[in-house]
């Protein structure tokens, strides 16, 4: 347009009032889903170990997407997609208040024939541990519903055959009720008795991300809680600093959630003296996944630290509590001592969806180990079930590694 050409509407009216502001796009929850549904069909990494049909996944839940009344009824279908692909990794980032909880938040269980469920794992410290909860238990039914009606009403439903592995992931889904609220497990004893069982909602005890003492045997312990915050990195350098001289060295993650590489591989570069390969990653690719690339670690710190190290699991090491297990065991310098992990087996990537601003995070890089073995798969090196003492397993292991000739782990 020349300068000074002014813009003339119809009947010679000036048309700037047209052209001032742009008017809103159409936000509507149909785009929303939209963005949802492709963008996890095509980088969402584990459609080859679901039997998770995706095209009827859009058929069911678009429908009732679009006629949502509310962002929190939205919120609620995108909550049920995801549910889809019963991963534990995947999930909302902002779900409400009184929400179903994901899988794994205090018990792990082990589906039955009879539609009970057998707990295989109590976490330390939870209010279900600390009210008698104990592994071995099965549970009958949750606030006077059969489990397996609540089940049922977990259960994904847009399989294209049945999944064993889904229906091992709603009954963890059943087990551990809403946020916020109390709930009452009916249960039956390994002798056959039963019991009910009030768990209630329990605070957490805010605790140190690092904590480090020494043990009988001239052992060093290092608990590390979570792997998300920079600080633990000089935190376990102190540690190994006062643990020097030790005769060996146990790394407890057995409580951590995960985090971030940038903090776990400056720890594992500790441990060695030339760089090694921890880790092989993929990433979607068309319909299925690229080549593997290899995750190295560089070896850090002023001096190295040489003797046997054993790292603590259980089924509530996550996330990057997996894989530094695995790639302290993959450099050569850790046996892993307990039981298997929460199994979540790739790195995740966030989604805002752009016009509710619902937020979420999806498995997108599934991680192997050096020998490229799946880490959801990953089984510990010295294997301590039934609730036994982990702690003493890990140390008998160290002393027993520490008597070799060159003892290194």
């Amino acid at each position: 347009m020349a300068a000074g050409v002014g813009l003339v509407g119809v009947a010679g009216m000036p048309c700037a009032s047209i052209w001032a502001q742009e008017p809103p796009h159409d936000v509507t929850f149909a785009e929303d889903f939209d963005e949802l549904w492709r963008t996890l069909g095509e980088r969402y990494c584990f459609f080859g170990e679901k039997t998770t049909d995706w095209n009827a996944v859009r058929r069911r839940y678009r429908p009732t997407a679009v006629a949502a009344q509310s962002r929190d009824a939205f919120a609620a279908v995108v909550a049920a997609v995801l549910g889809e692909l019963y991963d534990a990794h995947t999930h909302m980032s902002d779900p409400p208040a009184d929400a179903v909880r994901g899988p794994y938040f205090d018990l792990w269980v082990e589906p039955l024939p009879d539609g009970t469920a057998i707990i295989t794992s109590v976490r330390a410290s939870s209010a279900a541990a600390d009210a008698g909860v104990r592994v071995g238990d099965a549970v009958v039914a949750i606030d006077a519903r059969p489990l397996g009606t609540i089940v049922k009403s977990a259960m994904p439903r847009c399989l294209s055959r049945p999944d064993p592995a889904a229906h091992a992931y709603a009954c963890n889904v059943a087990v551990s009720g809403h946020r916020g609220q109390p709930r009452t497990l009916s249960l039956r004893s390994p002798d056959g008795r039963r019991r009910e069982v009030l768990v209630p909602v329990k605070t957490p005890v805010k605790q140190p991300n690092v904590e480090s003492r020494l043990l009988a045997g001239n052992i060093g312990s290092i608990v590390i809680r979570s792997f998300a915050d920079d600080a633990v990195v000089a935190a376990v350098d102190a540690a190994l600093l006062r643990f020097r001289d030790t005769t060996g060295l146990i790394i407890d993650v057995r409580e951590n959630g995960g985090g971030d590489t940038a903090v776990a591989r400056p720890i594992m570069g500790r441990f060695i003296t030339e760089p090694k390969a921890y880790a092989r990653m993929r990433r979607r690719s068309g319909a299925g996944l690229g080549a593997p690339w290899i995750e190295t670690v560089e070896p850090r710190g002023p001096f190295t630290y040489r003797q046997p190290v054993a790292v603590l699991t259980t089924r509530w090491s996550a996330s990057m509590a997996e894989g530094f297990p695995m790639g302290m065991r993959g450099i050569g310098r850790a046996v892993i001592v307990g039981t298997p992990m929460m199994r979540v087996g790739a790195a995740v990537f966030p989604l805002r969806l752009d016009r509710t601003g619902v937020e979420l995070q999806y498995s997108a890089e599934p991680v192997y180990d050096v020998q490229d073995r799946p880490r959801w798969l990953l089984e510990p090196d010295v294997s301590v079930e039934g609730g036994a003492d982990i702690l003493a397993a890990a140390l008998a292991e160290l002393n027993r590694r520490s008597a070799r000739p060159g003892n290194s782990a």
